[in-house]
C-alpha cells in the first residue's frame, strides 16, 4: 500500500466562478458564515488572511466529529483560479505527514465547476486516504454555493 497519494473532485456550482474565487482568495474569513461544517477560524500568522504563508486555526466537522487543524496559504494563482494550501497540526499531524489542498475554479460551458485536490502522504500503511476531508469539502461546496447565489 503507497503512503502517498491524490484524491480530486469536481463539483459543478451556480454561483459565479468570479464569485467563488473571490470568496476564497480576499474573503476566506467569512467561509464560517456560508456553511455549518466551518464552526470557528482564526488568523494566528501573517498581516491579513490573504496573504502568502499566512497560518488560520480551523474547527470543522469533518466524518459527524469536530476537527481542529491549522492552515497556512502556500500560493495564489489569479490567472489560473488556483489556490494552494498546506494543512497541519491538529488531526493532521496524527496521520499525514503532507496533506496539500489546491482549489481551483473551472469555466466551463457557462458555468463552473470547484475542483478539489488534495495530495497527502500518510504517517503508515495503517492509514486511510483522506476520503473523510474530501467529502467535507464536496459537501461545504454544495452549502456555500447556496449561499453565494444569495449573496
Amino acid at each position: 500500500m503507497a503512503l502517498k497519494g491524490i484524491l480530486s473532485s469536481e463539483v459543478g456550482v451556480h454561483a459565479s466562478a468570479s464569485k467563488w474565487f473571490n470568496l476564497f482568495a480576499k474573503e476566506l474569513h467569512n467561509v464560517q458564515n456560508t456553511t455549518d461544517r466551518v464552526h470557528k477560524t482564526k488568523l494566528l500568522e501573517g498581516d491579513d488572511w490573504h496573504s502568502i504563508g499566512s497560518v488560520k486555526q480551523w474547527t470543522d466537522i469533518v466524518d459527524g466529529k469536530e476537527s481542529h487543524y491549522k492552515e497556512r496559504l502556500d500560493a495564489i494563482d489569479e490567472e489560473n483560479k488556483t489556490i494552494v494550501y498546506t494543512l497541519f497540526d491538529g488531526d493532521f499531524s496524527k496521520d499525514y505527514n503532507v496533506f496539500k489542498l489546491l482549489f481551483q475554479v473551472i469555466e466551463k460551458n457557462n458555468g463552473a465547476f470547484i475542483k478539489w485536490t488534495i495530495e497527502y502522504e500518510k504517517v503508515n500503511e495503517k492509514v486511510e486516504p483522506p476520503y473523510g476531508f474530501m467529502d467535507h469539502f464536496t459537501k461545504s461546496t454544495k452549502e456555500i454555493d447556496v449561499f453565494l447565489l444569495k449573496a
